[in-house]
């Protein structure tokens, strides 16, 4: 059973969350609201023809959150946004188990859209968490995709220079 949601934007946890309670606070947070546009994300089985068992998230409390609200203070100077809701789970979750919550509201529905979809790019290659797929093969730490950093280049925004690098030398970063 989801837990009761507290009223921040932005929340890391490990318990799953309640898609109806998080936009019914959106609704309520403002009168403004027109739209709500929101995006849940799941634990897939598997990518690549290679299934999962399961999938842990690992993040540094405080820091995500931090890094988080500094996308949604992004996202606030880039689209006219009434309330939003980021919702990430941590800890060791199971195919079909929600992972991740962007939620949106604003008073026109192409504004809700494009922030949800903007928050959703930025978190997929901003955010600090770290992946680790178990499996029949064993467990392996999931690397950065290409195809993110390219979602987020179209927004302007690209990976600094030396991400990449840092990246490889360490054995990792953040992933997506």
């Amino acid at each position: 059973m989801p837990t009761p949601m507290p009223a921040r934007e932005v929340r890391i946890q490990a318990d799953d969350f309640d898609l109806g309670a998080e936009v019914q606070a959106l609704h309520a947070d403002a009168d403004a609201v027109g739209a709500v546009a929101s995006f849940v994300g799941t634990v897939r089985r598997g990518a690549g023809g290679e299934a999962i068992d399961a999938l842990t998230l690992e993040h540094y409390p405080g820091m995500t959150e931090r890094a988080i609200e500094a996308m949604v203070a992004q996202a606030r100077r880039r689209f006219r946004i009434e309330g939003v809701r980021v919702v990430h789970r941590v800890g060791r979750l199971l195919p079909g188990e929600r992972i991740v919550l962007v939620a949106v509201a604003s008073s026109h529905r192409a504004e809700a859209f494009q922030a949800c979809e903007f928050l959703m790019d930025y978190l997929k290659t901003q955010a600090p968490f770290w992946k680790q797929e178990a499996g029949a093969a064993g467990t392996h730490w999931v690397d950065a995709r290409v195809a993110d950093d390219a979602a987020l280049a179209r927004w302007g925004l690209a990976l600094p220079a030396n991400a990449a690098a840092a990246d490889a030398e360490s054995g990792g970063g953040p992933t997506r």
